[in-house]
C-alpha cells in the first residue's frame, strides 16, 4: 500500500466509532475542489510504511474501533484488500471513502464482508460528471453508476456525499441527483473548503441558506440527509 499519513483520531469521519483515517496516495479524479493534492497529484505527497501503520494499530487495540481508509483513491491501491484483511484481523471494523471507479473492486469487498462501511463521492448530476471530475473519460463515469448500484442492492452501511460550490452544482444538478439516487438511506451535503492545496482554482462556497435549501430538494429522495462543514 502507497499510504501518506496517519490522522491518529477521528470522531466524525466513521459515523458511531472511534477511529483513525489512513490516507492513501494517488487518484484517477482531478475534482477542482479537492483539497488534498499532495494526495493526488504525482511526487508531492511523502510516504510511511506498512510497518509503521501496523505498529501504531497493534498500539490501538482496545481503544480505537475502526479504521477509516481514504485518499487519493484507494482502489488504485494493488494490494488495498491484504491491507484490509490484516486491519480486519486485528480486530478492528473498516470504512472506504471511494470515487466509485473500480465496481469489481468495491462489489469484491463487499462480498468478502471486507467492509463495515462505505461512503461514495457524487461529484454532480450524471450530465455533468465528468466536467465537475476533471477526466474526460467515459469508461470511469460507467464505472461510477455501477458502484452507485453496486451500494444501493447492498446491505452494508453505506453514504452518498456530494461537495458543493457555486461553480459545479446547481439547484438543477441537486434535482437530477436526487432522482439518481432515490431511495437511498444516507446523504451528505459537503460544504466546499480551502486548504491552500487545491489542484484548480479557488471555488465560490455556497452561503448556508442555499445549503438548506439543497438540502430539502434532497429529503424528497433520500431518508436521512445532512450538511457538513457549516
Amino acid at each position: 500500500m502507497n499510504i501518506s499519513g496517519i490522522q491518529k483520531l477521528t470522531l466524525l469521519d466513521f459515523p458511531g466509532k472511534l477511529a483513525c483515517t489512513i490516507f492513501t496516495l494517488g487518484c484517477n479524479f482531478r475534482c477542482p475542489f479537492c483539497h488534498n493534492a499532495s494526495l493526488v497529484l504525482p511526487g508531492m505527497g511523502e510516504s510511511i510504511s506498512e510497518e509503521d501503520v501496523f505498529s501504531f494499530l497493534e498500539k490501538r487495540e482496545g481503544v480505537l474501533e475502526g479504521v477509516c481508509i481514504t485518499g487519493g483513491e484507494p482502489c488504485l491501491q494493488p494490494d488495498l484488500e491484504a491491507f484490509i484483511e490484516k486491519v480486519k484481523a486485528l480486530g478492528f471494523a473498516v470504512k472506504l471513502d471511494t470515487n466509485g471507479t473500480f465496481p469489481e473492486k468495491l462489489g469484491s469487498l463487499l462480498e468478502k464482508g471486507l467492509l463495515d462501511y462505505v461512503a461514495m463521492d457524487i461529484k454532480t448530476s450524471r450530465e455533468r460528471y465528468l466536467q465537475v471530475s476533471g477526466v474526460q473519460n467515459e469508461k470511469l463515469f460507467e464505472n461510477v453508476q455501477r458502484s452507485v448500484e453496486i451500494l444501493k442492492s447492498s446491505n452494508i452501511p453505506h453514504e452518498f456525499r456530494t461537495t458543493t460550490a457555486k461553480e459545479l452544482q446547481t439547484k438543477e444538478d441537486f434535482e437530477k441527483i436526487g432522482h439518481w439516487l432515490k431511495g437511498e438511506e444516507r446523504y451528505f451535503i459537503q460544504q466546499y473548503e480551502t486548504s491552500g492545496e487545491l489542484i484548480g482554482e479557488e471555488l465560490t462556497p455556497y452561503e448556508k441558506e442555499q445549503l438548506q435549501d439543497f438540502k430539502k430538494i434532497m429529503e424528497n429522495f433520500v431518508e436521512n440527509v445532512g450538511i457538513r462543514g457549516v
